[in-house]
């Protein structure tokens, strides 16, 4: 059964790219609201899943923080900035194909799926430690 390409699913499509830094399901809310103040945050929590249950958005699951939503549909890493909490695509790296199999051979776990998030500190949030330094 196909899902209906509601009103609803087409706004938070285009929330999700337009916001185009994996933005979490609050901020693809406050978003919406902007222009739609009355739709329900149930409706867009419930579309965001529903889109990434079809393969239409990416989610992916930031430990100790909220899960982001991705519209580049493709495999890749990602990373956050400890400081500030940009989050973003690791750029111009390979993504390693068959790495959950190789978990799954080490661990004898059947595997299912993995996000991958590095962290570390952003260039920018580095130039301000450096100047507070001095």
């Amino acid at each position: 059964m196909t899902k209906r390409n509601t009103i609803q699913r087409q706004l938070v499509i285009a929330a999700v790219r337009f916001l185009a830094d994996h933005p979490t399901a609050e901020e693809v809310y406050d978003r919406i609201t902007m222009e739609y103040p009355d739709i329900s945050k149930g409706t867009v929590y419930r579309n965001l899943n529903s889109l990434v249950e079809s393969g239409l958005l990416g989610k992916v699951s930031v430990p100790s923080d909220a899960d982001r939503f991705d519209h580049i549909l493709t495999r890749h890493y990602h990373i956050k900035c400890t400081h500030c909490g940009m989050f973003m695509n690791v750029e111009d790296m390979d993504y390693i194909e068959g790495l959950d199999e190789k978990v799954g051979e080490v661990t004898g776990f059947k595997m299912e799926d993995h996000d991958i998030v590095f962290n570390g500190v952003c260039p920018e949030c580095q130039k301000l430690e450096a100047k507070e330094k001095n």
